[in-house]
């Protein structure tokens, strides 16, 4: 008998972290093994940011303990980026990333027994971040355009179902919802009391004139169920910063920070200084690396569109493309994308994520988080490896 707890036990595996790891060690090994599974910009922080950090390193005021919700300024700042909330800076709580973000929401408004939707494909955190709260994730079915809608979220439904756990732009998809979809989605949480979480971490990276909304505005009738989670890793290349936070209605926001008053009190000084430094030096570094995004993704849009049993829904945000390979896995005889990920990082040297592991099987995810020249070679190489 294992002497882990059942939630220990139950947990999983990122697979985003572990296919990530094997292409290091195949790398360090010798092997020219191309990653397309990164999760985080290829940037560096912008200049700006990093040094306000230095500053605050040698400032003495940022040698201590903190509130342990975040820095008021910090707060303040956080609430003009949510403005349908129209939030107080007491509804904010800043976050070891937006990962705590969300096991903080689920923590504090899910109880075993209950359940929780998330649709798929989905963020392979969201699932276990419900099982941690003793809760059921419900994995909701995509239509032909990796979305959900209203009518199959309520086919999943139950007396039990507490929170909808949403995101666009979405990882893995790279799919963007329009605000009339939104707000349909908005009107059904609304009518049948279900809270909504909505992560909206990859707001500024939309391409091809798409604007990403936040459910909140489509649909604010939900504001009195509704979790907004949000960061600073995916728009200002700050993903080791850990800076995320979530606002929510008062009572959620006070249990949230109470919770990590106990779990790992206030989130590093010096980054929620550069995380405000961030917040007000504006996007113009987030549009050049917008720019970069765009170019890379058509390139893969284009490439993977011509690669023998590989179909796609174009990706207007974020920075992954998700296609649908299972023709591809038929036509080679391989039972799963865990195998066929396995394979071509075997076979053709280049590392991409399993479907399966955001509950989409017969997909790959590809991040275009690389540079053009390893992206195009990458590519290169899955097209002559399924040709």
């Amino acid at each position: 008998m294992s002497d882990l707890s059942r939630r220990a036990q139950a947990m999983a595996e990122s697979v985003t972290m572990a296919i990530t790891a094997k292409a290091g060690q195949l790398r360090a090994a010798g092997k020219p093994v191309i990653g397309f599974g990164a999760g985080e910009p290829d940037f560096a922080t912008p200049d700006h940011i990093v040094a306000a950090a230095e500053a605050a390193c040698r400032d003495p005021k940022a040698h201590h303990y903190g509130p342990a919700a975040g820095m008021p300024a910090l707060r303040e700042a956080i609430t003009a980026t949510a403005p349908a909330m129209t939030a107080a800076a007491s509804q904010v709580v800043v976050t070891n990333g937006a990962k705590q973000a969300v096991y903080q929401t689920c923590s504090v408004l899910l109880d075993p027994g209950d359940e929780a939707l998330v649709p798929a494909p989905y963020w392979v955190t969201y699932p276990e971040a419900v099982k941690l709260a003793g809760a059921t994730p419900v994995a909701v079915p995509h239509d032909a355009d990796l979305k959900v809608t209203p009518e199959v979220l309520e086919r999943n439904r139950t007396e039990r179902t507490k929170l909808l756990i949403f995101v666009s732009p979405s990882n893995p998809t790279g799919v963007v919802y329009t605000l009339v979809e939104l707000a349909a989605i908005g009107r059904w949480a609304a009518e049948h009391g279900v809270w909504v979480m909505s992560d909206e971490i990859y707001e500024h990276l939309t391409y091809g004139g798409v604007q990403a909304t936040s459910l909140a505005t489509a649909a604010p009738e939900v504001l009195d169920y509704y979790v907004h989670v949000n960061g600073v890793s995916k728009t200002y290349a700050m993903t080791g910063w850990r800076v995320g936070w979530l606002i929510a209605p008062p009572e959620v926001a006070k249990a949230a920070a109470s919770l990590q008053s106990h779990l790992s009190s206030n989130v590093s000084n010096v980054s929620q200084i550069a995380a405000l430094a961030a917040l007000e030096g504006g996007l113009e570094s987030a549009h050049a690396m917008r720019e970069a995004f765009d170019r890379r993704r058509q390139t893969m849009v284009t490439m993977l569109r011509d690669t023998a049993g590989v179909s796609l829904v174009e990706p207007m945000g974020a920075f992954y493309a998700f296609p649908d390979v299972s023709e591809l896995m038929s036509k080679k005889g391989i039972g799963s994308s865990v195998d066929l990920a396995s394979t071509l990082l075997d076979e053709a040297e280049i590392a991409v994520v399993p479907g399966d592991a955001f509950g989409a099987p017969g997909f790959l995810r590809f991040s275009f988080a690389l540079s053009d020249e390893d992206l195009a070679e990458g590519l290169s190489r899955f097209q002559t490896w399924a040709s």
